[in-house]
């Protein structure tokens, strides 16, 4: 280390939060040293730290617009600029393009260091990226906002804390992994009257190489971190490729974590931003090359498909494209149902890969505490609450954000020809930002008879995700059915989540054994505070790895188990 940030400073400051967090992830209980409240900014946080207020944070974000984003980062040959903030505002940040024969080069250079640094240290330097970004929570929430659409709020807690807790979780396994096996050891076998033999091993971690992180147009920090800081605190350099209507949020990060190294000791290029010009498909390019050994990708099915099919030099996580179900067979909170359901298909304008999207209700209706209610009564309910959760047009504005690409607004539109509407989308207009697109949530009714589902030749329009806000209330003739609907759907397409409803004890055992054997979270009879598609850090697994949806979980040891691998050196003693 040279001067600057030593390991003992670090260690110092940084080893309680991570214990903090191993003992998180063994208990799963809650926990966060990130708060997650806006006004807890401002001051300084629990070590010293100064954290930038929302005004600073704000007047942070607005000095970036319209200037280029310097990285010092070796190989860059121009500049680029694709992002457009879907809240109608002028972004106008230019980024460094990479010369990837440059810059991989380089990258690698900073592995051996990084590697004999070890576990601790590496862990340390990672938590200190974290703290310096969780001071920044406000001016990174105004990036996350302008280049996602979510609204400011979800922008702030989603793209800030709730972010650094997933990259904290990751840092967490990575070190627990990383250590279960001891640094060193001595070995003596007993000969008998022989002298014994004896050896002495050593065991280093030994990272795979380049780690390459696709980001997502939704959430880049969120769906970033935990690949990022999986790969960086088990050895590896990191390139980040971001969406290129979503750069800002993931170059602030690599400037800070570049930042960080440099003040640690080691080369800043273990961390590096690659920005790509428009319709370049860097990403393609990148995946397949020999240096690039771990890939993180969040995105569509057809290019995490290709991902898995084609780099094949490298370990690949993907979270893909699926489709959420929820299973309405009985409840006894029936307000309670229909304003949770309501939230989850309202938030974010349903652009969450944890947006349910398949509503299964038995056509003969269903029990609840308000009395028997028919298909047709629960669908006119949820619509009711729909409407009177985003009646307001500024409480609608702060729940749905803005409508994130065309295509989802091309999705959006084309819903209603998909069957019979049974609450329709209308817009909203922004109070603060009028040119973007607001829209609320499309409720299509269908229906659920085998024929329209196990038919060979034919699908139905339910059973391939409409990501955005569009969902379909799937009538099915008994909860049964449903739940033979859902193991398809499972099997076939995938399942970020799984919710239910029932007051049956039978019903509850179907639904989760069927969850069990497809290998789908799930989540039942949720009424109050806690939605569907919400998860929480240290406690709750995102995706499964164990369906289409995705090919890893958020977070578990195998997520950070692969990106290493234990080499042993042995000596007579």
């Amino acid at each position: 280390m040279t001067a600057g940030l030593t390991t003992a400073q670090l260690t110092e400051q940084h080893r309680p939060t991570l214990d903090q967090a191993l003992e998180a992830i063994r208990t799963r209980a809650y926990w966060s040293p990130h708060p997650e409240h806006p006004k807890a900014y401002g001051e300084p946080d629990a070590s010293g730290r100064p954290t930038l207020s929302p005004a600073d944070g704000k007047a942070a974000f607005d000095a970036l617009r319209g200037e280029r984003f310097e990285l010092d980062q070796p190989g860059a040959d121009g500049w680029t600029a694709t992002e457009t903030s879907p809240y109608g505002i002028e972004l106008g940040v230019e980024y460094p393009h990479p010369d990837i024969e440059v810059l991989l080069p380089a990258m690698r250079a900073g592995m051996p260091a990084w590697r004999d640094a070890g576990p601790e240290a590496r862990a340390m330097v990672c938590l200190e990226i974290l703290a310096r970004i969780s001071a920044r929570s406000h001016e990174f929430a105004h990036a996350v906002m302008h280049t996602s659409g979510q609204a400011y709020l979800m922008a702030f807690q989603a793209g800030g804390p709730h972010a650094q807790d997933r990259g904290l979780e990751a840092v967490a396994y990575a070190f627990a992994e990383q250590t279960r096996t001891p640094a060193d050891a001595e070995w003596t076998k007993p000969q008998g009257k022989r002298d014994p033999l004896r050896l002495r091993k050593t065991f280093t971690p030994v990272p795979r190489g380049i780690a390459l992180v696709i980001g997502c147009n939704t959430f880049p920090t969120w769906n970033g971190y935990p690949g990022l800081f999986a790969s960086l605190a088990t050895g590896n350099a990191v390139l980040v490729k971001p969406h290129p209507r979503a750069v800002l949020p993931l170059a602030m990060t690599v400037k800070v974590a570049r930042e960080v190294l440099r003040e640690a000791g080691f080369d800043p290029n273990l961390v590096a931003l690659a920005a790509e010009r428009p319709d370049e498909g860097l990403a393609k390019v990148l995946a397949v090359r020999p240096e690039i050994r771990v890939i993180d990708y969040t995105g569509s099915t057809a290019f995490g498909d290709w991902l898995e099919t084609h780099a094949r030099q490298a370990q690949v996580f993907t979270e893909k494209a699926g489709v959420n179900t929820v299973v309405i067979d009985s409840t006894d909170d029936y307000k309670g149902m229909l304003d949770n359901l309501a939230f989850s298909l309202s938030l974010y304008c349903g652009q969450m890969c944890t947006t349910p999207q398949n509503l299964l209700i038995p056509r003969d209706g269903i029990d609840t505490d308000a009395g028997p209610k028919s298909y047709d009564e629960v669908v006119a309910d949820l619509a009711g609450a729909v409407e009177r959760l985003l009646g307001d047009d500024a409480r609608a504005s702060a729940l749905l954000g803005a409508i994130v690409n065309p295509g989802v607004k091309e999705r959006l539109e084309a819903a209603p020809g998909l069957g019979a509407t049974a609450l329709a989308s209308r817009s909203v207009t922004h109070p603060e930002f009028p040119d973007a697109t607001v829209r609320t949530p499309v409720l299509v009714k269908a229906d659920g008879a085998r024929k329209f589902w196990e038919a060979a030749d034919a699908e139905a329009p339910y059973l391939s995700e409409c990501f955005g806000p569009v969902s379909f209330a799937v009538a099915v003739d008994s909860t049964a059915e449903a739940v033979d609907l859902l193991r398809r759907t499972i099997r076939d397409k995938g399942a970020m989540t799984v919710g239910a409803y029932t007051t049956s004890p039978d019903a509850e055992r179907l639904i989760e054994d069927a969850c069990l054997e497809e290998c789908a979270q799930l989540s039942l009879n949720l009424t109050g505070g806690v939605y569907v598609n919400q998860t929480a850090a240290f406690s709750d697994f995102h995706g499964s790895g164990g369906n289409p949806s995705a090919s890893a979980t958020l977070c578990d040891g195998a997520f950070v188990a692969s990106r290493f691998r234990m080499v042993e050196v042995r000596r007579p003693v």
